[in-house]
């Protein structure tokens, strides 16, 4: 490796470029930011005239100041006033515009200083700056870089987001029509686009669900094997690992079974970029096995957003035809800018290794050390911790157990795959950090709501949870404020209304809950083959259909409850009595549906057979 560690070359280039000094008489029209450079040099001019710049009412104002002492700011340090002026030394983006957009003065069109100094380095494919899709200089140092970082053979960069590599997987493991993948059933949007793309066939595997918390995981091993040994042609397994709880369990005894089957695995690890990395975090995906695995750099590490990388390992994945679908889906034009930000965010692990998570770690530690000094918030961790804790939603008894079946506020029926194990759920990502409100009193959307006001952003919510994103970028001064937001909710709602009255209430009306995070089938654990195409189902081949009639038809319409948009029915897909059962349990609860025509869920449009 011509590189070490230590360096960033993509990075390095764009710095050599910026200091270079050379005109550009190419791409981007920006021109290094001259564009609007020249509006602060024409400021300068009109200074120097004793031109009336808006930031200086008059000469006379200027000419005290320099009878003062101070001096008259022009060009550049004009612009630095004027931010300092208007947003107190604060970057809040572009500039709004005067009244008369005609006569703006250069203060009011200008992006911040930040911005302009971003745009010396978004360049493009020049001498010295490589070419994505046929690296062969820093960009090709870059992610061979990477790939010793994360364990790879061969890693890629993405400026698309995990979205680009899920899509350029599918697409090569897919190299004919109608080919067949083993897909995890709650899977993001893009894993469905790719399959309309190459045409193909998904067989979905049913996810595992935590008994305890009532959220989905992944398919059980069971569950893949089962798949596996009857549908032997499939062209590879595709699982998501870790959901967006941060919660997971072992992919090595998965990645044996699709491996002995001659099946590569892939995974979406969109959410642990930074898995692996040290030795309170879970084993990545590479190191279990995995053969092809896409991460969101941008997501858990310090990469730009749309930031992410695809890497590989292994014999099963055709690498020439990847590298194919990858130019394919990736813009011509890649940012640069985002492509140096994964080679700084690989150089930060590359050089502090473990040591770059200990600010982060100590701040959500010092978090979930507070958190339990808040009797009202509990914390989502794996089963076994949590065996004297009662599920969420759920009145607490001696010994920590839940009610007896069929008390109000139990959680919904499960499946026997979603029965206790220990394998199910054993890797939760600490800097993860997802609550419930214990009482009952406030959802995990009114939570959300709560924290919001008192300047805490969650990652998300749902019906119950809150999602607290920590990374390595986290501060204690941040676990402090979010303590202290906690304690005000805590405090306030004991003061505003009784907690024993309303969590009585709302505990009453959860003995109806169902949680539309968890779309799966109770009397399987894997579907029949449901075709996808970028062809749509023609109005002429459809019929509205009383939802009460629908078992065994096959919908002409996808069926997502929202949130979070996790897919209950396939257009395609053969309906269950399951189905119908649940979707009506959603309808009737007041859930909101995507992609149905008939949006009271009285009728599903159906395809003529």
């Amino acid at each position: 490796m011509k590189h070490k560690s230590n360096t960033a070359p993509l990075y390095e280039a764009l710095l050599a470029y910026r200091d270079s000094g050379q005109r550009s008489f190419h791409v981007p029209g920006h021109k290094n930011g001259q564009v609007y450079r020249r509006l602060l040099e024409q400021a300068d001019q009109q200074q120097l005239d004793g031109g009336a710049v808006e930031i200086h009412r008059n000469e006379g104002e200027a000419k005290g100041k320099q009878s003062s002492g101070r001096s008259v700011p022009v060009g550049e340090d004009c612009f630095r006033q004027a931010e300092e002026e208007r947003y107190g030394n604060k970057i809040h983006g572009l500039t709004v515009h005067a009244e008369n957009e005609t006569d703006a003065s250069a203060a009011d069109v200008v992006p911040v200083s930040a911005f302009l100094e971003m745009m010396r380095l978004d360049v493009t494919e020049i001498s010295g700056t490589d070419d994505l899709h046929h690296p062969e200089g820093v960009i090709l140092e870059a992610q061979q870089l990477a790939a010793d970082c994360f364990g790879a053979e061969e890693s890629f960069f993405l400026v698309g987001g995990s979205t680009s590599g899920n899509l350029s997987l599918l697409l090569t493991v897919c190299n004919e029509p109608n080919s067949l993948v083993l897909v995890q059933r709650n899977v993001h949007k893009s894993i469905i686009h790719g399959l309309m793309l190459a045409g193909a066939r998904a067989v979905f595997l049913e996810p595992w669900v935590d008994p305890t918390s009532g959220l989905a995981v992944m398919p059980s091993l069971e569950t893949v094997q089962a798949a596996v040994q009857a549908h032997p042609e499939a062209k590879g397994v595709l699982v998501t690992l870790p959901n967006y709880y941060g919660m997971g369990a072992d992919l090595k005894p998965i990645a044996e079974v699709c491996h002995e089957a001659g099946m590569p695995l892939l995974v979406d690890e969109a959410h642990g970029a930074h898995y692996g990395q040290h030795p309170e975090l879970p084993a990545s995906a590479l190191s279990c096995g995995a053969d092809g695995v896409v991460q969101s750099t941008h997501k858990m590490l310090s990469a730009f957003t749309m930031g992410a990388m695809l890497h590989v390992q292994g014999p099963r994945l055709n690498r020439s035809l990847l590298r194919q679908r990858l130019a394919m889906v990736q813009s011509s034009s890649p940012s640069y800018p985002v492509m140096a930000s994964l080679d700084l965010a690989r150089r930060l692990l590359h050089t502090q290794g473990a040591n770059a998570f200990t600010a982060g770690l100590a701040a959500v530690d010092a978090f979930k050390r507070g958190l339990a000094e808040l009797p009202r918030f509990r914390l989502l961790q794996p089963w076994q911790q949590l065996q004297q804790e009662p599920p969420a939603g759920t009145k607490p008894v001696a010994g920590g157990n839940a009610e007896a079946a069929g008390a109000p506020g139990r959680l919904e029926a499960l499946p026997a795959a979603a029965l206790p194990s220990a394998a199910g759920y054993t890797a939760q990502d600490p800097f993860k950090a997802v609550i419930y409100d214990g009482t009952g009193v406030l959802s995990g959307y009114g939570l959300q709501q709560q924290l919001e006001v008192r300047g805490c952003v969650p990652e998300m919510s749902d019906e119950r949870y809150v999602v607290l994103l920590f990374s390595l970028g986290s501060t204690l001064r941040d676990a402090e404020h979010l303590l202290q937001a906690l304690q005000q909710i805590s405090l306030e709602q004991e003061q505003s209304q009784s907690l024993g009255e309303q969590s009585q209430r709302l505990t009453k009306e959860a003995i109806n809950f169902i949680s539309t995070w968890n779309n799966f089938q109770e009397s399987t654990p894997f579907s029949e083959p449901i075709p996808f195409t970028l062809q749509p189902i023609m109005e002429e081949d459809t019929t509205e259909v009383s939802i009460d009639n629908c078992v065994g038809l096959r919908s002409a319409e996808m069926v997502t409850p929202y949130p979070p948009g996790i897919p209950l029915v396939y257009a395609g897909e053969r309906i269950s009595a399951a189905m119908i059962t649940r979707i009506k349990l959603l309808r009737d609860e007041g859930a909101r549906f995507h992609g149905v025509s008939d949006t009271s869920l009285q009728s599903l449009k159906i395809i003529r057979e």
